[in-house]
């Protein structure tokens, strides 16, 4: 499956921003929804899009909690049906087999230690951050280890390679026409290193499978060590810095990052050049983020629910909520990521694609 739309309807049909929350937290969340069956799968009428990150969250000493329900979700989203549940990939799930390719369990383990001892409160020593990183040149600092991707195990690698082979990990997923769902979401720029032309840039379809057929054709090509799709992700290492690529988009406008935002592949996009005509469904960042690197003022309060962007290519708009009725030429992002283990229950919302709005 390239990642086209189902060829028969389910209803509701829905995103959940990044499931990086406890698995009997996240069958709540779908149980609210009226989801799921009495054998606790999902019913057979409905479809669900997780838009990716899947591990990774939670305080140092719940590591070995979340590590076994991440993979648990994980697992229990790819027993069902491919067109029933889409499982896109996010930087989390490809750190599996990019930045983290290499590791064993218990050289994990090793690494960890020292660094939870040298990122203690948040501010690494420099000259003990470049010892540890000249004996683990695979990754680009010592937060990396004890933070961003600290719940690793190798049976998460394993299912991730997996899942690649089976083509069941996708980059994107084109749920209609002109709505394309991924992790981080995707700019004019990268339609067209695709060889997507411009008059063809609303078109979710082509988008859906340009991207999946490369990843599938590096997946085909990858003999071991770290996975690198062309153009779209190349993880991080000591000699590369972070990883760059279409699962760490974040828009900005911050003077800064405007350099940043010209490079291929990237990690930030100026809001100014997604592709017109279309809209698209991600995750990968909150609010308070969101308003950081948009130059807005911070909200009132934290929320999980869903928030919007949309631009003509000349200005912007940020605001919470599904977004409003748009002109056809308008290009629009929804944000899913509501922070679902730190949200109320109540506040969080996913995203409904035949209503265009929360549910």
């Amino acid at each position: 499956m390239h990642g086209s739309f189902a060829p028969f309807p389910r209803r509701p049909r829905l995103a959940a921003g990044d499931p990086q929350t406890d698995i009997q937290r996240f069958f709540t969340l779908l149980d609210q929804r009226n989801l799921l069956t009495q054998d606790g799968w999902l019913r057979s009428d409905s479809q669900l899009i997780s838009v990716g990150d899947h591990f990774d969250w939670g305080p140092p000493e719940a590591r070995e909690a979340v590590a076994r329900s991440g993979l648990q979700l994980l697992a229990w989203l790819a027993a069902h049906p491919s067109d029933q549940v889409a499982i896109l990939a996010g930087n989390h799930d490809l750190a599996r087999v990019g930045e983290l390719a290499d590791f064993t369990d218990a050289t994990f383990a090793e690494a960890q230690v020292e660094a939870d001892r040298i990122y203690a409160g948040g501010h690494p020593d420099p000259a003990a951050e470049q010892e540890f990183l000249q004996r683990y040149p695979q990754v680009p600092n010592v937060e990396l280890i004890a933070r961003d991707f600290s719940t690793f195990r190798e049976e998460q690698r394993t299912w991730i390679t997996y899942l690649l082979r089976e083509r069941r990990l996708r980059m994107a997923y084109a749920s209609a026409p002109g709505l394309l769902v991924s992790h981080a979401g995707v700019t004019r720029e990268d339609l067209l290193a695709l060889g997507i032309a411009q008059d063809r840039h609303n078109n979710a379809h082509a988008a859906a499978y340009a991207l999946n057929d490369t990843l599938d054709t590096a997946v085909e090509n990858w003999k071991g060590g770290p996975l690198t799709v062309p153009g779209l992700y190349q993880p991080g290492s000591r000699e590369l810095g972070e990883g760059l690529g279409i699962v760490y988009h974040r828009p900005s406008t911050l003077p800064e990052d405007a350099e940043r935002t010209r490079q291929s592949p990237r990690r930030r996009f100026n809001p100014l050049n997604l592709p017109l005509g279309l809209t698209q469904v991600i995750g990968h960042t909150r609010d308070k983020r969101a308003r950081e690197l948009l130059g807005l003022p911070p909200a009132a309060a934290p929320s999980g629910g869903l928030r919007h962007l949309v631009t003509n290519g000349k200005r912007f708009t940020y605001a919470p909520g599904p977004p409003p009725k748009t002109e056809w030429e308008d290009a629009v992002l929804v944000f899913t990521d509501g922070g679902l283990n730190d949200s109320p229950l109540e506040s969080i919302e996913f995203f409904d694609f035949d209503t265009r709005g929360a549910r």
